[in-house]
């Protein structure tokens, strides 16, 4: 064969070789939801957090990505059963409770069982807290806790 031939065939193989790829794997299909969220706590203090979010998963197991308006990792919280971690500012720390990270990161309580149904159009009840998803289809939510005090109001606009 001549060296011109096998360069022929040796790039051909090349360019099969280029276009076989692994089966395709059917997506995850794993909740997802990102936007924007502001939580106003009103105590002495007037304490808020605004930060963009992208979170996934479930009440049970899941993700949340917090990012300031420039895109620079503000939290990552990663949860699973019986076990919590917040990743903010370089350093790590875990619970047995993702409530008790939450509360440390945003200044308040969220009830992320509600939260979960909140974002996909559902009034679900949380203990203290009234929600309004009559915006959900165009993407705002909105929620107030009057119980336990300090009163909070968290407002979540999502990503089209």
């Amino acid at each position: 064969m001549s060296r011109w031939a096998r360069c022929g065939l040796a790039l051909l193989l090349l360019w099969l070789a280029g276009c076989a790829q692994p089966p395709a794997r059917a997506p995850a299909s794993t909740p997802a939801w990102s936007g924007r969220l502001a939580l106003l706590v009103q105590d002495a203090a007037e304490q808020s957090f605004h930060a963009n979010f992208e979170l996934s998963g479930s009440p049970e197991q899941g993700t949340l990505l917090l990012t300031s308006p420039l895109g620079t990792t503000v939290a990552r919280l990663h949860w699973a059963a019986g076990m919590a971690e917040l990743e903010q500012g370089g350093q790590r720390r875990s619970s047995a409770a993702l409530d008790t990270l939450l509360q440390e990161l945003t200044g308040s309580s969220l009830p992320i069982a509600a939260l979960f149904d909140w974002l996909q159009g559902r009034a679900t009840p949380a203990t203290g807290w009234q929600v309004d998803v009559s915006a959900a289809t165009q993407g705002r939510i909105t929620a107030q806790r009057w119980q336990p005090l300090p009163q909070a109001t968290l407002r979540i606009v999502l990503s089209p």
